[in-house]
């Protein structure tokens, strides 16, 4: 399995020390990360990342309020080839035209950014979930309106904040789910309550399993009480600990 780290996760660091905080991202083990609002520091961050052996292959930015062909440059000089798009508010899914009219917009990102080559995505909060729209989910909802290019990236945390099975909702999202957020805590709004991967509610080694067409796993924490450095490297030990273990049971079978 593949493994990334939402930034987001490390941005007080990352405002005091970019290249320092990137180094030692590489230090803990990952190879791959997932920048966000990249657009103002894509040199910066591209020189810390080459220096540092690690890749972009996903990254967040607003494509629905800020400069789309600004994003794309930015992603294309930085080796993204999946943005998305990270945020939309909780009034933007409470009723079908809205989320139509999002669909759409996002649909013309889509085929802007695959002028670039790159592709266009969706990350949700918990909103998405707990709004239903027409018998489902507002994110369901959402989903049936997108064109088959577009990807959506499952922040599992936020689906069972929202009320939702992550598990069932991965197996309903089906293929089109090519990336997921993996954290874990206590499963409500404290984001400080967050805890490293297998340390709190959510399944997360059925929530990765649930998910059959998944490309890379973004490890993030909204927040944290204790040193986020520690975090992460707990999360990325205990997800590739369950690989090897799985690794070693199919060797055996």
């Amino acid at each position: 399995m593949s493994y990334s780290l939402q930034l987001y996760t490390l941005r007080n660091a990352i405002q005091e020390d970019l290249p320092g905080t990137i180094r030692k991202v590489a230090e803990i083990g990952y190879t791959q990360v997932e920048p966000y609002n990249f657009v103002a520091t894509a040199a910066e961050l591209g020189k810390a990342l080459k220096e540092n052996g690690l890749t972009a292959p996903s990254g967040h930015a607003p494509l629905l309020s800020q400069d789309q062909d600004e994003i794309f440059a930015a992603a294309k000089e930085l080796g993204i080839t999946t943005v998305i798009d990270p945020f939309l508010p909780a009034e933007h899914w409470q009723d079908a035209e809205t989320i139509q009219g999002t669909a759409a917009k996002l649909n013309t990102a889509a085929k802007k950014g695959a002028e670039y080559g790159i592709r266009v995505g969706y990350h949700n909060h918990a909103w998405e979930l707990e709004s239903s729209i027409e018998g489902t989910t507002a994110l369901e909802y959402f989903e049936g309106l997108l064109d088959p290019e577009l990807v959506l990236e499952v922040d599992t945390y936020w689906a069972a904040v929202g009320g939702q099975d992550p598990v069932e909702l991965l197996a309903r999202l089906g293929d089109r789910v090519k990336l997921i957020h993996i954290k874990d805590g206590p499963g409500n709004t404290d984001t400080k309550a967050q805890q490293p991967a297998g340390q709190g509610t959510i399944p997360v080694l059925d929530v990765i399993a649930a998910a059959k067409s998944l490309e890379v796993g973004v490890v993030e924490f909204d927040d944290y009480s204790e040193d986020i450095f520690q975090g992460i490297t707990e999360s990325l030990n205990y997800l590739t600990a369950a690989d090897s273990a799985q690794a070693a049971e199919g060797a055996k079978a």
